[in-house]
């Protein structure tokens, strides 16, 4: 085993058992299923925190492995013929040591249920300080290995505009405090107007995320976003998946 695996000889395990809810991402203009992401929750489908308060530095990385694992053990079960639909498995940057060591167990995973490794998204939030060169090297790995990639809550982190300009993911979650209200607040319109605009140009899927109303709905795709997740189309579903309410996305305007 390389020097750079110490972490996981040295790390504890995680005993808390889990399962998890998924909640669809919407491609609003082909009115489709673009990807369900997979939301850790209790084994009785309570809160991620009931989980997640029980995560530590010492069993972080048996945590990421075993929420990958799990995430698409179920999606594999549920997704049935749904073979082009995405699964987004959010993971813990620094949960990984070697992206290539580390990545053994996922790729199992896939291969024992069959689940198509190229419709696998790997999201990391921006919420906390990283290294980023530990972060760059795991996400041009994980391109490299035919992953796709994506930032959550994009504007609201540490890394944002600094970290765009070194890596272009295939996607960039803008974060739901932009997306609130946005059909009736000038400045958020003009903030995810410019940041749309922008990621388009540079060749990067924008996902807006916690969309409530049909208004905040409408007001995105006129602004040219197709991809959206949000209450307003479906609440996460635990150990199943939801099926997105598209039909008043249908209505002209």
């Amino acid at each position: 085993m390389p020097a750079s695996c110490q972490g996981c000889r040295d790390g504890a395990d995680f005993h808390i058992p889990f399962s998890m809810a998924f909640q669809p991402i919407v491609d609003v203009v082909s009115k489709t299923t673009f990807a369900h992401e997979a939301l850790v929750r209790g084994t009785a489908g309570e809160g991620a925190g009931t989980v997640l308060s029980a995560v530590d530095d010492q069993n972080r990385y048996a945590f990421d492995q075993q929420c990958r694992v799990k995430a698409i053990e179920l999606a594999a079960q549920l997704y049935g013929a749904q073979s082009d639909v995405g699964l987004s498995i959010n993971f813990l940057p620094n949960a990984v040591y070697e992206p290539r060591a580390c990545i053994r167990l996922t790729l199992a995973a896939a291969a024992r249920t069959k689940f198509p490794p190229k419709n696998i998204i790997f999201e990391f939030t921006e919420g906390e300080i990283l290294d980023t060169a530990h972060l760059l090297n795991i996400l041009k790995t994980y391109r490299e290995m035919g992953f796709r990639t994506a930032i959550d809550d994009f504007g609201a982190g540490h890394a944002g505009l600094a970290l765009l300009a070194k890596f272009q993911p295939d996607i960039a979650k803008l974060d739901m405090d932009l997306i609130r209200d946005i059909d009736t607040d000038k400045v958020r319109r003009t903030i995810v107007r410019h940041t749309v605009s922008m990621l388009h140009d540079l060749g990067v899927t924008p996902l807006c995320e916690g969309i409530e109303t049909e208004g905040e709905a409408r007001t995105l795709e006129d602004l040219g976003v197709r991809l959206m997740q949000g209450y307003f189309f479906a609440r996460p579903s635990f150990e199943a998946l939801a099926q997105p309410a598209l039909g008043p996305m249908a209505v002209p305007h």
